[in-house]
């Protein structure tokens, strides 16, 4: 894990490498100084050494002390570069990790949870990351260096300290094989509360219809809540760290001023040497709280370090593996050859089953069904947005497996149910559909699809920015807007999955007519509820619980097909 993780310090590898060197020679400077300090003392101040001696011992700490302030300052600078550059590259390897996500994968993820993963988690991960380039290699640096010091300096003495380090193993320990628990499950309550603000967020609207804020208050409140009450467990077991380390650090400062103090008031022990003792005493014991701090940290960090993995190691279920590069898609025909497909991928609960039916190049194809009869699970098979469970999709003659996905998505297009525009001008979301579209393309593709006259209506046109999602235009306006976009692909195949539900029935014969002069010769898919919108097409497919219950012309099944004639009457009577 921390391997595949850790590759994406990338090019800011020497920065990552420089911070410790540089780090080693702040440590070194800060050992040196209370040697220094000692000889000033003993031999300058108590000895014979005079003003020019401790004048001369002051420069020299003066000047060790700016050098080891200027290793310092590189060690942060060269810290932050390695640190904000792997959170950068992280979170650019886990986007683009999900945007290769298959449907199939997107299901396993909330999407509360992925948006935790790429923020929260990082943030814990740089942070780890960061501490540890910088302290990884101060502390052991700074306790071996200051252990030999002071046992050279006086071996009975340094016994107290080496007292301590047991202690100090045993609670970190401790608090170590506790804590990882804890903030794992804190992470979880996180994708929670984040999937109720993202909730509420998108759904604001029929909050304030059903007046359900005083609600949606209080389920905020309890998710807010049960973060904290997570973190706290989760913390009190941390904070344990710093009581346990004060307690060494200050008991062995007693017990060196104790022992140290009688043995210089019986001459055993030089004053500027027990001033030199007890610093590095206090060395040793901040570079093991340090040592402490990095196994918190990565205690902390841990549990965002697996979750952050679990998106980097997902295993793709749709890849270009077995297909032909070089294979293109020639027509728009489509056949289904026993089709059986599952969501979970269980044959003993398929959401499709033996469903077998051709469509000829360039015909106009009608789907109707009740609710849950599976109509757009199955058209999300053709762009291959999931894979079949049994039997083989074939588009264009060849299996959907042979074809690039890149290839194949970009000759179907698809009109969704639920229609996604993003920020920015409307102009810039038709070019989704065709990013070199010149402006006389995108009128005539807006025109064929009934939108024109009202984004003319704007006062910037097609210029007018767009809210987040469209807000600012109906759910008529960015239906014909979707279907725009899907025109300026000139696919082979388009898919229009319930499109036209938000227009009313004169619009929706307009944009039918427009788009069977404009798509003479592309293969049209119409997923409909509507009798009217399926009225036209050359043959129509009936599904019903997954399965085909008819495929013919509509005036067939009128006479020869019950589902088809009962939604036909229900829709015409009072007509």
């Amino acid at each position: 894990m921390y391997k595949r993780i850790l590759a994406c310090v990338g090019e800011y590898r020497k920065y990552a490498i420089l911070t410790p060197l540089v780090m080693v020679g702040e440590v070194m400077m800060e050992i040196l100084i209370p040697f220094v300090m000692a000889s000033m003392i003993d031999k300058g101040i108590l000895g014979e050494g005079g003003i020019s001696y401790i004048v001369k011992m002051g420069a020299l700490m003066v000047a060790m002390a700016l050098v080891s302030l200027n290793f310092g300052r590189l060690g942060a600078k060269y810290g932050a570069k390695a640190g904000m550059g792997f959170a950068k590259n992280l979170r650019k390897t886990m986007f683009d990790k999900v945007q290769d996500f298959s449907f199939a994968n997107v299901d396993k993820f909330q999407t509360s949870s992925l948006i935790t993963r790429l923020t929260t988690d990082v943030t814990n991960t740089q942070n780890a990351f960061m501490m540890v380039i910088r302290m990884a290699a101060r502390a052991p640096v700074m306790l071996v260096g200051a252990t030999i010091m002071a046992v050279l300096i006086n071996k009975r003495l340094s016994v107290v300290f080496l007292i301590a380090i047991p202690v100090l193993s045993v609670a970190l320990g401790f608090i170590m094989s506790n804590a990882h628990p804890r903030f794992v499950k804190m992470l979880s309550l996180y994708d929670r509360m984040n999937n109720d603000v993202q909730e509420n967020l998108t759904g604001i609207r029929v909050v304030k219809a059903f007046v359900r804020e005083p609600d949606e208050v209080k389920k905020f409140e309890a998710s807010a809540d049960a973060v904290r009450r997570a973190q706290v467990f989760a913390e009190k077991l941390i904070i344990l760290n710093n009581p346990v380390m004060q307690l060494s650090m200050y008991g062995c400062m007693i017990a060196i001023l104790w022992f140290g103090g009688n043995m210089v008031i019986g001459g055993n022990f030089e004053l500027g040497q027990l001033s030199s003792f007890i610093n590095y005493i206090g060395q040793i014991l901040m570079s093991l709280m340090m040592i402490s701090m990095i196994f918190i940290m990565m205690i902390i960090s841990r549990a965002s370090m697996t979750r952050i993995y679990e998106v980097l190691e997902e295993k793709i279920d749709l890849t270009d593996e077995d297909s032909d590069k070089e294979l293109k898609l020639e027509n728009g025909s489509i056949e289904f050859k026993n089709v059986a497909f599952s969501y979970a991928k269980d044959k003993e609960n398929l959401t499709l089953s033996k469903v077998n039916f051709a469509i000829k190049p360039g015909e106009t194809i009608g789907i109707i069904g009740g609710t849950g009869s599976s109509k757009t699970t199955m058209v999300q098979l053709i762009p291959r947005l999931y894979d079949v469970l049994e039997g083989e999709v074939l588009v264009g003659g060849h299996n959907v497996k042979e074809y690039t996905l890149e290839h194949l998505r970009s000759e179907v297009a698809m009109v969704l149910q639920k229609n996604v525009l993003f920020s920015g001008s409307i102009i810039d979301n038709l070019r989704w559909g065709n990013k070199e579209a010149t402006k006389e393309e995108i009128e005539e593709a807006c025109k064929a699809a009934e939108a024109h006259d009202f984004i003319m209506s704007f006062p910037e046109g097609y210029e007018t920015q767009l809210g987040q999602g469209g807000v600012n235009v109906s759910g008529g306006q960015k239906q014909r807007l979707c279907i725009a976009r899907a025109l300026l692909k000139k696919p082979k195949i388009i898919i229009l999955d319930d499109s036209t539900s938000a227009v009313d029935t004169a619009t929706d014969k307009k944009i039918r007519e427009a788009l069977k002069d404009k798509l003479s010769g592309t293969t049209t898919i119409i997923i409909a509820q509507r009798i009217s919108s399926v009225s036209d097409a050359d043959r129509v497919l009936v599904l019903e619980d997954g399965a085909v219950d008819a495929f013919d012309t509509p005036a067939v099944l009128m006479v020869n097909n019950e589902i088809y004639k009962e939604v036909y009457e229900s829709q015409q009577k009072g007509a």
